[in-house]
């Protein structure tokens, strides 16, 4: 199955257009994307009194298609309009439409389900007046709300609220592709289950997509049959001195765990006791200077370093030294921080096969006021990736990663269960080990968040970190099954 991807407005429109310019009528799409969204309610819903709010555009015609095809299949169908039809396909679909037409009410009413078709996704200010007030309402009966396209009031651009007031639905029915609204924050929870319909459009060429199997799948790095351990890859996991040691051994875990062959905790001195006593499969050396970093680490695929290594000098020496070593990076937590009074130094070693691996405020720290510029976190990390010059990984609920040339990726999968401390450090470790075993590394960010995140949700409720490693072998399990049929579901 190829990759999904991620549209914006404008790129929704144009491919309308290009499908009308081809000869298809629009009022043949409107027709398309009514039947979709009638297949859907009727799929998951009995039939039952439904509500059909109708705006003046052509999400109204969707309207007026999906209402006539409930009635016809024997649903209680009422239609409510805010305005009179406007756009041609619009007025053609209100014209099928042969039950009466009433006003919008702004009130919600104790039972049967509301079909928000009021706005589509090229609404560009914000709702007022009886729409704005059952906007509001509908948060108080969001398992009864079934959107079109998107909820008439949220910016499928930017995934925020337009005004003061936008709808909230149980499902959102969208055509050809997600946007940006669908999947990003606050839309996504807004949005509800988000299903996408086809109604025969061509693909755009576009480098945003949404992470999941379908994206990297095909060049995951399974051993062979042949295969042993110094094939499969060398990770390095830099620990933090004696009492800030366990998050770079969640790490390394991490990097065992998802296929690297050989995995070493590089470690000081005074630290060597502590971790000597938790490790098994994973390695231990020591280190005392950056130079003898260096040379340790001369011939290692890639390396961690980040996780409580300690916001110091010795964090920034260590980091400058394995950048001149020629492995791959992956920089987490105080190995970012420490450059946040001179990002431009950071920046300076990196290459496209670094990982940045940043949580808001560690982005905000190397990247500073671009968040808040940003009309969204995929514009903000992919200009991120393009000034590092490197892959930049954004963590959130809907985590953004970014590559250099401007492919771009957004986590659909994301687990409220990762929010506890430790879990970034088992991402990190993820990441590095698929690199270390000859992934690319925008790719190997995409699989390790979303193994990360799935794990999480294979578990759910008392996740703690230390739990993870341990349930990436089902995750993969179902990967390595799903490349054996022949891609991913």
């Amino acid at each position: 199955m190829a990759a999904r991807k991620i549209l914006t407005v404008a790129e929704m429109a144009a491919c309308d257009r290009a499908a009308v310019a081809r000869g298809v009528p629009g009022a043949a799409l409107v027709e398309r994307a009514g039947t979709v969204v009638a297949d859907e309610i009727c799929r998951r819903f009995a039939a039952r009194p439904v509500r059909v709010l109708c705006g003046p555009g052509d999400n109204g015609g969707d309207g007026y298609v999906v209402a006539r095809l409930l009635r016809g299949r024997g649903w209680e169908v009422c239609v409510e309009a805010l305005a009179p039809p406007a756009s041609l396909d619009a007025k053609v679909m209100a014209g099928r439409w042969e039950g009466e037409v009433l006003p919008l009410d702004p009130t919600v009413r104790a039972t049967g389900l509301i079909v928000d078709a009021l706005f589509g996704a090229g609404l560009s200010r914000p709702l007022e007046g009886d729409a704005a007030r059952l906007a509001r309402a509908s948060e108080r009966v969001v398992d009864r709300v079934v959107a079109i396209d998107v909820p008439s009031g949220l910016s499928a651009d930017t995934a925020r609220p337009l005004g003061d007031a936008a709808f909230c639905a149980a499902l959102t029915v969208t055509f050809h592709a997600r946007k940006l609204g669908h999947v990003l924050e606050p839309g996504r929870t807004r949005c509800g289950e988000v299903v996408v319909g086809d109604i025969g459009l061509a693909e755009p060429v576009v480098q945003l997509f949404e992470n999941g199997p379908e994206l990297w799948l095909p060049r995951f790095p399974w051993p062979g049959a042949s295969a042993h351990k110094h094939a499969r890859g060398r990770l390095i996991v830099i620990s933090g001195d004696a009492w800030s040691t366990g998050a770079a051994r969640l790490a390394a875990r991490a990097g065992l765990r998802i296929g690297s062959g050989l995995v070493t905790l590089f470690s000081p001195p005074d630290a060597l006791q502590v971790n000597a006593a938790h490790l098994e499969a994973v390695m231990l050396r020591p280190f005392e200077t950056d130079l003898e970093l260096e040379q340790a680490a001369a011939d290692v695929d890639a390396a961690v370093i980040g996780p409580a290594a300690g916001v110091t000098e010795t964090t920034l020496v260590n980091l400058l030294a394995l950048a001149r070593t020629g492995a791959a990076l992956v920089i987490d937590a105080d190995a970012i921080t420490v450059f946040k009074d001179d990002p431009d130094e950071l920046f300076s070693v990196l290459d496209r096969d670094d990982v940045l691996t940043p949580h808001p405020g560690e982005f905000e720290r190397l990247f500073p006021g671009l968040l808040a510029a940003g009309p969204q976190r995929v514009a903000a990390a992919r200009r991120a990736a393009e000034r590092a010059g490197a892959v930049v990984l954004l963590k959130g609920p809907d985590t953004v990663v970014a590559a250099p040339d401007g492919r771009a990726a957004v986590n659909v999968n994301g687990s409220r269960w990762l929010a506890t401390a430790g879990s970034g450090d088992v991402l990190a470790g993820f990441i590095g080990g698929l690199i270390a075993q000859g992934m690319e590394s925008f790719e190997a960010a995409c699989a390790g968040a979303w193994i990360h995140a799935e794990a999480a949700a294979h578990f759910g409720p008392g996740l703690i970190a230390e739990d993870l490693p341990g349930l990436a072998p089902a995750v993969l399990a179902g990967l390595w099954q799903a490349a054996d049929d022949g891609g991913a579901d």
